[in-house]
């Protein structure tokens, strides 16, 4: 009986350890050489409908602006040159707009 249940503690032992070693062989195998590489790469992305998506993406150093959707892919604008810097938004001369918290802290002092 102590034989037969070692036997079946070892095989356990032997499936584990070749399960583990499937999943690193199959990690391995689905790394691309030259991963950091690549040519293509998506910047942003933004839903402008329930289906429909602005992509912004770098491919070979330009800049394009994609639209997708249900009918397919459409190249919107193609941006010359380097890629645009980020766009900081100038300083306004309106009054910050109070935050709801602020407004919900008010509401609390009154109550």
């Amino acid at each position: 009986m102590g034989g037969e249940l070692l036997r079946v503690i070892v095989s356990l032992l032997a499936i584990i350890a070749m399960i583990l070693a499937a999943g690193w062989v199959t990690r391995r195998l689905q790394r691309r050489p030259g991963g950091g590489g690549r040519r293509i790469r998506c910047v942003e992305s933004f839903a402008v409908g329930a289906r429909e998506r602005l992509l912004l993406l770098d491919a070979d150093g330009k800049r394009l602006l994609i639209g997708t959707g249900p009918g397919g892919m459409r190249t919107l604008h193609v941006y010359d040159g380097e890629a645009p810097r980020e766009v900081v938004p100038a300083a306004s001369n309106e009054p910050a707009k109070p935050v709801f918290g602020d407004l919900l802290a008010r509401l609390k002092v009154r109550s």
